[in-house]
């Protein structure tokens, strides 16, 4: 698939097969993220792979965020709240969490360290589909706690960027295209 061709079809899979992408698969997806540009080569990016039981370590982020504002609430509502915050970490056999580190080279701009490892995590999204897998950027309330921090080891100057949902696309399912404005509308012309 050339590029300009994944670009045009690549979509947000939001179900996936319980079919595990191989290691290989995900190693090449990963090597594609770390060619992004990024302004005097900080490579801001890390990549946490949860596979299996791995995944329970995002899980335990969203269960501890679901249980919040529910204080006075039963132990067993407490639990159901917990249980699905680590079911919602297991829709997807591979899940990569994007994390940011800015760079300590005091010329470097914080936002430039954003912006490379969101060009990493859209490399990784279409290599994916050019290899035949699907992916879900997710973010929500849950990528910007401190418990996601804390669990993957983000500094205190560094970001998760989200997760990224990885697997093959479920049977029976196609991927919503979304309305985008034309070129027209998106683009000014400056000749002058």
């Amino acid at each position: 698939m050339d590029t300009i061709e994944a670009i045009k079809t690549r979509r947000s899979v939001r179900k996936v097969s319980d079919q595990k992408p191989s290691k290989e698969l995900i190693e090449q997806i990963l090597d594609a993220a770390r060619r992004a540009p990024n302004h005097m080569n900080t490579e801001p990016w890390h990549f946490i792979v949860l596979t299996g039981e791995g995944r329970n370590k995002l899980g335990e982020v969203y269960g501890k965020i679901n249980q919040k504002g529910l204080e006075g609430e039963s132990q067993e509502n407490l639990n159901a709240a917990y249980d699905k915050g680590l079911a919602s970490a297991k829709r997807a056999p591979v899940i990569i969490v994007v994390t940011m580190e800015p760079s300590d080279n005091p010329r470097a701009i914080e936002v430039e360290d954003i912006e490379a490892t969101a060009c990493a995590t859209q490399n990784l999204m279409l290599a994916a589909h050019a290899l035949g897998l699907g992916t879900m950027w997710r973010t929500g309330g849950a990528a910007y706690t401190e418990e996601a921090k804390k669990q993957f080891g983000v500094s205190d100057k560094g970001r998760v960027l989200g997760f990224i949902y990885v697997g093959y696309q479920a049977e029976g399912t196609t991927p919503k295209v979304p309305e985008r404005k034309s070129v027209a509308e998106v683009t000014e012309w400056v000749d002058a």
